[in-house]
């Protein structure tokens, strides 16, 4: 049975399938993980996205004709026109904290060597990525005493359209996504409340719970070459 307060809590995780056909989402890798909030994510790869299909009622199909799912693999053999293009679009829990932020993780090979790279994709409250590429903090509303919080900033849903303007064709790469929630009470917190303690000094008392989807692998025309361009 689904517990509110223990999810809250953040003291352990959750995996979710990210279509409605459970099984066949998982045999295909179209899943993602949560540190607790039950988060609607969606993410897809594709040439064309232009981001009108965020407001579409059919937004997954649309993904799923122009694009490929997160686990599945975007391979250079397709007709493309462009920069690879990440279509994402993330719901919050409907009893859970406001959304910060979504990001964009790639990861790639640089002469042998494992690189990522982190790309704050979409912003609540109308903040925009600056010129350093810093992002200013959404706020944070907990009160520790009571261990509450305010949806009174952050967002109940954040999507866009993002565009890798670095993206080389030739190189293998893999993105995914991670979507945080505004700051909300550690469960440390919660229970230093509930038993009418001050809350430990030795770790935060807060926490920004998050779900991170599958990757999306893209692989050049050589190494691509037997797979579906649509995952």
């Amino acid at each position: 049975m689904w517990q509110p307060l223990e999810m809250r809590k953040a003291v352990g995780g959750r995996c979710a399938p990210a279509a409605e056909r459970r099984r066949h989402a998982l045999q295909r890798r179209e899943v993602y993980a949560s540190t607790g909030p039950r988060i609607t994510l969606r993410l897809f790869a594709g040439w064309g996205f232009t981001g009108e299909e965020l407001d579409d009622a059919d937004f997954a199909a649309l993904g799923y004709s122009a694009g490929v799912p997160m686990g599945g693999q975007l391979n250079g053999v397709c007709e493309h026109r462009g920069q690879l293009r990440i279509l994402v679009k993330a719901s919050k829990d409907p009893l859970g904290a406001n959304l910060d932020r979504i990001q964009i993780v790639k990861g790639w090979m640089d002469q042998g060597e494992h690189r990522e790279q982190v790309h704050d994709v979409a912003l609540s409250d109308g903040r925009e990525v600056r010129e350093d590429g810093q992002v200013l903090d959404v706020g944070n509303t907990v009160d520790s005493q009571s261990a509450t919080y305010a949806n009174t900033i952050g967002a109940a849903e954040l999507g866009t359209v993002w565009i890798d303007r670095e993206f080389d064709p030739e190189q293998q790469a893999f993105y995914y996504a991670r979507v945080l929630e505004i700051p909300t009470p550690r469960w440390t917190t919660y229970d230093a409340a509930a038993f009418e303690i001050p809350p430990p000094d030795n770790v935060p008392g807060t926490i920004q719970q998050r779900v991170y989807s599958s990757p999306i692998w893209y692989e050049p025309t050589e190494a691509g070459a037997g797979s579906d361009c649509r995952g």
